[in-house]
């Protein structure tokens, strides 16, 4: 075959592949760039005045270098930087409103030597002040803000972005008359870090299905063949199906077996101890903790599935039952999301609730964005059961997003043991009302799956 012909027909059958593969709702790279630049664009607009505003903060300053970028510049920059350039300072200056009483609203500086992207606006002349750190001074002066808020914070490292260095060279060129003004933004932080907007949430469904579809894929025959595939195939399977799809991911996803065996399944052995490569057989419960980053935003699902043993055509009913249980923690939690709530509060409320029905659950929900383990109220941890202090006394705000993580442990008599039904589901609340951003396993899956024709 001539050599030309071999190599149009080795990229038919690549493209062929992968175009099987591919979801036709991944974007390739560049409409990625153009939706996440719009979303930035849009919450600079409309979204960061409110937020600064809301505080009272009418200078907010974030300052960092190459490869040591604070955690909130980086969800500022535009899709074509993937970190910031030498040191890059942006300032934002609510402007107030003019004499009309028009709202002149936030002004966007980046002190550098170029712009950063479309959005910010370069403002430094090297020519005039050749020190960065002057520049910086000099747009403070100018504009005479009654506060500078600065990204520091003991409760939130997102929000604690600014170094011991940058913030010393920052005070040494800084007029003592504008060092008294000095605030903490960390409410600014978390507030730009946890709301999501219409637009955001116009995609996320999407975002968590893809990481649904992809469990579903994962927790059945076609990757799975008891006895001889082991929950590390499993875990690894996960990883390059995320690669393959152009997809990335913000943690190592897990696989774990519960069995009727004399295993102790406690949070121990859940969260750091769990034993990798094992041969997963029939009868086995399996549990995964998965998630995927798209389009700046991220999942964290947990799901189980069940290996039918010869003979069986459905999970056993034991199974159901403390599954169902699992479900009724959810509820009894989401329950509790009322807007001014601190997350200290809805767990007490809902664990105090669970004991009044005999669930014997622990709860460990948290915010999700832009982060994995995002900003915002934290709802308990698996070893903090009566509050978790700073994080904790946050209240829950609208336009917000979490993952609803924890789990029930359920007696299973047939096994002799308890066995933990570990949930996690993504969802938002409105202000109003809780939502699953794309429902939440309500069945646990079997493998093989049940087909409708064979009986």
């Amino acid at each position: 075959m001539h050599r030309s012909l071999q190599f149009l027909l080795l990229f038919f059958l690549l493209s062929s592949t992968l175009s099987i593969a591919q979801p036709s709702a991944v974007l390739t790279e560049r409409e990625r760039a153009r939706v996440v630049d719009d979303i930035l664009d849009d919450r600079f607009t409309n979204l960061l005045p409110q937020l600064m505003r809301r505080e009272g903060i009418d200078m907010w300053v974030i300052i960092s270098r190459e490869y040591n970028e604070d955690p909130v510049l980086r969800t500022m920059l535009p899709s074509t930087w993937l970190s910031a350039r030498r040191r890059t300072i942006i300032v934002f200056f609510d402007q107030g409103k003019d004499a009309k009483g028009n709202d002149k609203g936030v002004e966007k500086l980046a002190i550098a030597r170029y712009d950063v992207g479309n959005l910010l606006k370069g403002a430094w002349d090297i020519d005039v002040r050749p020190n960065q750190w002057e520049a910086l001074s000099k747009i403070i002066e100018e504009r005479k803000p009654k506060k500078i808020g600065l990204n520091s914070s003991t409760n939130y490292g997102h929000a604690d972005g600014l170094s011991f260095t940058e913030h010393e060279e920052f005070l040494k060129k800084l007029p003592a008359d504008y060092q008294k003004r000095i605030v903490s933004a960390e409410k600014i932080a978390v507030g730009w870090l946890e709301t999501r907007t219409e637009k955001e949430m116009a995609i996320y469904p999407l975002i968590c299905r893809l990481s649904h579809q992809i469990i579903q894929e994962g927790f059945s025959e076609q990757v799975i063949q008891p006895g001889v595939t082991t929950t590390d195939d499993v875990v690894w399977w996960f990883r390059q199906r995320i690669t393959n799809l152009g997809l990335d991911t913000w943690f190592h996803p897990t696989v774990d077996v519960q069995r009727a065996d004399e295993q102790d399944f406690n949070h121990l052995r859940t969260f750091s101890k769990r034993p990798d490569k094992q041969v997963i057989m029939p009868g086995d419960l399996l549990h995964v903790d998965f998630g995927i980053t798209y389009l700046r935003l991220n999942t964290d699902q947990q799901q189980h599935a069940y290996v039918l043993k010869p003979g069986e055509t459905d999970v056993p009913e034991s199974l159901k039952a403390a599954f169902k249980q699992g479900n009724r923690l959810q509820d009894i939690l989401t329950e509790q999301f009322k807007a001014g709530k601190t997350g200290n509060q809805m767990l007490l409320a809902a664990l105090e609730q669970s004991q009044k029905e005999g669930i014997k659950g622990t709860i460990y929900s948290h915010p999700i964005g832009v982060h994995g383990h995002a900003a915002g109220p934290t709802i308990g941890l698996w070893d903090q059961q009566k509050g978790v202090p700073g994080a904790g006394d946050y209240p829950l705000l609208a336009n917000t997003a979490y993952s609803i993580e924890l789990n029930a442990a359920v007696e299973i008599p047939e096994w002799k043991k308890v066995v933990r039904i570990m949930l996690e589901e993504d969802g938002f609340f409105d202000g109003n009302t809780f939502r699953y951003i794309d429902g939440r396993q309500t069945e646990i899956y079997t493998i093989p799956r049940k087909l409708g024709y064979v009986k």
